[in-house]
Order: structure tokens, then C-alpha cells, then sequence
């Protein structure tokens, strides 16, 4: 079952009295708990569709529906009700608020949907424990690694247990070994039925999806599903880092 269809998608910007085209008629479907790693040179739509999907930026023209809702039919309120339910974001800068503990940086997402502190303080304790992180539930970012800060970026992104999680360059700041791990975690969350989207530059992180989608101009070129034995022996090249 489709999770995510797009139909048509352009994307254009204004630049100096000219109109760069960031998507070119993008069509695309993503299937519910499937694990796609979006690849293609800079500047050739990676992050524009990533934005789109994420309900962060309106496309020119064309439709993008998530579960069956046409989200940019949405009003701008109940688009930001649908991005806290259905998405979850992990980007390369980790946006931790720095004066914030880990387990307050993870309940951000909580505090607009009216819960009790303590309904709150559970949920974002049970993410950090997902991760890996319960011991460090009190420790500020900058007490923190930067393979655990990733962690607490992820566990933030699933704290309110959406369908979807978008990560854009997620290891970008991280050294191979951490980076590794992280997409372990990535791919333990997708066995789980988390369906992952995620835009990398990195061949041996996109190992880790089903599916690579190419990008290059703005089109999509390719979206190859990598078979199981494939993926297995990507795994296994990957695993050597860690």
C-alpha cells in the first residue's frame, strides 16, 4: 500500500528575474514501511523534495497526498496538526536547544499537542530508551557526543510515534563508525514498521534502504529496489565500518 504519492510535482523558484526549476514533474510513490535513500549531485532536487514532502514547502504545481490526505489542500492549521501527527524530521545539524536536557529536547514535539507533563515525560523517556539513551535522560547536548545527539534528534522525530520519518544528510556530521551505527538504528526502527525517507550524498549509508530513488536536474531518473541478496552483501560491506 502506498504511503505517498506524488503526481506531477514542479517546484520553481525566482532568482534574479529567472525561474530555476527545482522539480520538473515529479512523480513517485513510496509504499507504507518502505525504506528509500534519495540520491543525486547538489543542486538536483534532493532536499526540494524532501521539504515538499514534509509539508514544509507548497509545489508549484502537482498533488502530494500522504495516507490518502492531499496535504496542500490542507488549511496552513491543519497542514501543522498533520506534520506533528504524521512526520517526524531528522536533519545533519542536530537543532537540539542547547539548554535543554535530552529527555526536555525530546518531549519539544509533545508540548503543542496538550498532553500532561507526565504523559509527556513517559513518552519522550520511552523514545530515549529506543534509541539507546535512557542513562542520559539529564544530560545537556553538549554533555552528549555527536553520535548521541544524533540519537536524540531521532528520538525526538519518533517520539509522538509517527508513520513517516524524513532524514536529510542524517550522518553528515559524524565520523564513518557512528555513522554506521546510526544507520543501524535507522534500519532496526524500519524492521519495526517505520517508513523512512532519506536524502544522503553517501552510497554505503543509502545500502541500508530497499530502494534507492536518483535525482538529477530536477527528474527522477531512477528508483531501483534492491533485492535481498543485494542488500544483504550492501549490509554486510556496511557492517565492516562499524
Amino acid at each position: 500500500m502506498a504511503l505517498i504519492e506524488l503526481e506531477g510535482v514542479t517546484r520553481e523558484y525566482g532568482q534574479g528575474g529567472e525561474q530555476v526549476k527545482a522539480l520538473r514533474g515529479v512523480d513517485l510513490s513510496i509504499r507504507e514501511g518502505e525504506f528509500a535513500a534519495v540520491m543525486g549531485p547538489s543542486g538536483s532536487g534532493k532536499s526540494t523534495l524532501l521539504t515538499i514532502l514534509g509539508g514544509l514547502g507548497r509545489p508549484s504545481t502537482g498533488r502530494v497526498t500522504i495516507d490518502e490526505i492531499d496535504i496542500y489542500g490542507l488549511s496552513a492549521e491543519s497542514l501543522a496538526d498533520f506534520r506533528r501527527e504524521y512526520i517526524g524530521f531528522v536533519f545533519q545539524q542536530f537543532q537540539l536547544i542547547p539548554y535543554l536536557t535530552a529527555v526536555e529536547n525530546v518531549e519539544l514535539p509533545l508540548i503543542v499537542a496538550g498532553l500532561k507533563a507526565r504523559e509527556q515525560r513517559r513518552m519522550a523517556e520511552e523514545a530515549l530508551a529506543r534509541v539507546g539513551l535512557s542513562g542520559k535522560a539529564g544530560r545537556l547536548p553538549n554533555q552528549l557526543s555527536g553520535g548521541e545527539q544524533e540519537r536524540v534528534a531521532i528520538a525526538r522525530a519518533i517520539v509522538n510515534r509517527p508513520p513517516l520519518v524524513l532524514a536529510d544528510e542524517p550522518t553528515g556530521n559524524l565520523d564513518s563508525v557512528t555513522g554506521a551505527e546510526i544507520m543501524n538504528l535507522f534500519l532496526a526502527l524500519n524492521r519495526e514498521g517505520l517508513t523512512l525517507v532519506m536524502v544522503t550524498h553517501n552510497v554505503e549509508n543509502a545500502a541500508y534502504a530497499r530502494r534507492t530513488i536518483q535525482i538529477r536536474d530536477g527528474l527522477v531518473i531512477s528508483g531501483r529496489e534492491i533485492g535481498g541478496s543485494e542488500r544483504k552483501d550492501n549490509l554486510r560491506a556496511a557492517s565492516c565500518l562499524v
